[in-house]
């Protein structure tokens, strides 16, 4: 009877003791989990073709090398690129990328981030230095946020006026109207779509944003994007029709 009840005994579940450490490796288990999902969901993420039916890329030197075809096939319609940073900058991957481009038939602009800190004609003129004039280029971009390392900050009637000399010297050179690319916190300051009519180019990682008084033309949705065939970052957009 007693080697019955033994037997018994001894089949029995052990019982798991949770514990506080226990408790915390579940979760990190299970957050990583999240984390690898979203991390993957993050890098093939694009807006619906439904509502965005034409989306392209930006490239800067940091993108690396670049297979076009193959960017090409993963839905990119069009290309921006790097080309100026404020007076004196110049993106060192904007020649390759241009004659990229170029040799395969990718539509193509030029973007120029604006500084703070130097003029409106010295920035124009090394944009134009830069950017050959050519009628198939898609409208120039001047990028408007706090990311360069400036200081400055002019009131804003004093920025409208400097950026609009800008934008008249490199409009007279790619003789089309330029797109103005302003982040949140640079039009909460400003209120640049308020005080300059160009159609406008906003930021928003997978959300569609709102933070301009006025409809804009073009969203960077994600900077999360990756690309077979492109070696490093780079940022995805979506054309509103």
């Amino acid at each position: 009877m007693s080697t019955g009840t033994q037997r018994v005994q001894t089949g029995k579940r052990r019982r798991i003791k949770v514990t506080p450490l226990r408790i915390f490796i579940l979760l990190l288990v299970v957050g990583g989990g999240l984390a690898a999902g979203f991390f993957t969901l993050a890098r093939s993420w694009t807006p619906s073709r439904d509502y965005f039916p034409v989306q392209g890329l930006t490239l800067s030197a940091q993108s690396g090398a670049i297979n076009w075809r193959m960017a090409q096939a993963a839905g990119a319609d069009f290309v921006y690129l790097r080309a100026t940073d404020g007076a004196g900058s110049r993106d060192a991957g904007f020649d390759d990328y241009l004659a990229g481009a170029l040799a395969n038939d990718m539509r193509h602009g030029a973007i120029h981030r604006y500084d703070l800190c130097n003029s409106a004609s010295d920035q124009a003129t090394r944009f134009i230095a830069t950017v050959p004039r050519d009628p198939q280029m898609l409208p120039p971009v001047v990028e408007m946020g706090f990311d360069l390392p400036c200081a400055d900050r002019p009131n804003r009637d004093t920025l409208l006026a400097e950026l609009n000399t800008f934008l008249n010297q490199i409009e007279t050179h790619a003789a089309k109207p330029a797109v103005i690319r302003t982040s949140r916190e640079f039009e909460a300051a400003y209120d640049v779509a308020g005080g300059i009519n160009r159609s406008l180019w906003v930021d928003g990682e997978f959300l569609v944003p709102d933070y301009t008084t006025r409809p804009w033309t073009m969203w960077t949705a994600s900077t999360w994007k990756r690309v077979d065939g492109i070696e490093g970052p780079i940022d995805w957009n979506a054309v509103r029709q």
